[in-house]
């Protein structure tokens, strides 16, 4: 496991501020109220191993295969459904939602590998992840990808927690199935709009895995 690179400077000065909390805390309480300057130490080293667990990177070997679409996210299945694409298709499609929580993993991969044709981010509302229209009124990236003439939409929602979302790819470029196209702070939600002829893969309910899990294949 290693630590991922957006996660360097906050897990840098959530270390510092733990430090001189602790510091102080030694200082003023240990001696008057030692059970509290304990409870201070517990307290803010969970809050610190949290943080530097959001940001991990856990090894993985990735499901790499031409007929799959991948999952682009950890998180749970929480909607299949038909509905009428809302950006850069025009026709119905099969939505795929994962949710995020601060628990996951937060890296965000291709499901495919292809070449990236589309990639806006739009400002936004921040409406908690699960909410029907957070697809369409949130902070979200949306990416699209061309796979020898088939394509696919992924978007990248920001939730209630989560305040930014970041994307590494540009319009052209080739990518490969599993690597890195982003990563989003702090819990969130990501979409998939696949084709109607496509074939599901998951259940609601299932626990998916980012670069790993099956959602579909052509």
């Amino acid at each position: 496991m290693t630590i991922h690179k957006e996660g360097y400077k906050i897990i840098a000065g959530s270390t510092i501020l733990f430090g001189i909390i602790n510091i102080l805390s030694f200082y003023f309480m240990s001696f008057s109220l030692p059970w509290l300057s304990w409870f201070v130490f517990i307290a803010t080293l969970g809050l610190l191993c949290f943080i530097i667990s959001f940001f991990r990177v856990p090894n993985r070997t990735m499901t790499i295969r031409e007929d799959a679409i991948v999952a682009p996210a950890d998180g749970k299945v929480v909607a299949i459904e038909e509905v009428n694409a809302d950006e850069y298709f025009t026709d119905r499609r099969i939505q795929v939602s994962i949710f995020m929580s601060p628990l996951n993993v937060h890296v965000n991969r291709n499901p495919v590998s292809g070449t990236v044709i589309y990639n806006r981010y739009h400002k936004g509302k921040y409406l908690v992840a699960w909410h029907p229209k957070s697809s369409m009124e949130n902070e979200r990236n949306s990416i699209g990808y061309n796979k020898e003439g088939k394509e696919i939409l992924v978007k990248q929602i920001a939730g209630a927690v989560a305040k930014r979302i970041v994307n590494y790819l540009q319009v052209g470029q080739q990518v490969q199935q599993g690597a890195e196209m982003g990563f989003i702070k702090f819990g969130s939600r990501v979409d998939l709009l696949l084709p109607l002829d496509i074939k599901i893969r998951v259940k609601i309910g299932e626990m998916a895995k980012g670069g790993v899990t099956v959602i579909a294949e052509w």
